[in-house]
C-alpha cells in the first residue's frame, strides 16, 4: 500500500510541476490545470482497487507526457496573428529539406 501511495503522490507532484512548466505565465491556464490535476486526485482518493490505481496511475502519466511533448502556448497579439512560444525541450534540430536529388559521385 505505501509503495502506491508513493507512486501516486510522485505522478501528482509531476503533473503540477508539468503544468507549471507548459502554462508558465499564463494564470488562467495554470489555475485551470491546476483545479483539474486536483479534482481528479481528489474524486479518486478514496480508491482501494490496486488494478483502478494502477490504470489512474497508467492514464496520469500519459497525461503529463502529452502536455510535456504536445502542447505549445499561442498568444494573440493582433486580430490575425498568432505567436507561438515553444519550450526549448519541443525544439528540433531543424533540417533543411531539399526537394532535388542528391547527384551520386
Amino acid at each position: 500500500m505505501m509503495g502506491t501511495r508513493l507512486k501516486v503522490l510522485r505522478v501528482f507532484k509531476d503533473l503540477h510541476r508539468t503544468r507549471r512548466d507548459v502554462f508558465r505565465d499564463d494564470n488562467r491556464a495554470l489555475t485551470a490545470a491546476r483545479v483539474k490535476i486536483n479534482e481528479e486526485f481528489k474524486r479518486n482518493k478514496n480508491e482501494t482497487s490496486d488494478d483502478n490505481i494502477k490504470e489512474m496511475l497508467k492514464m496520469a502519466r500519459a497525461v503529463e507526457t502529452i502536455l510535456r511533448e504536445s502542447v505549445i502556448q499561442a498568444e494573440h497579439v493582433d486580430e490575425n496573428k498568432i505567436v507561438l512560444r515553444p519550450r526549448k525541450s519541443l525544439l528540433l534540430e531543424n533540417v533543411p529539406y531539399c526537394d532535388a536529388p542528391s547527384k551520386k559521385t
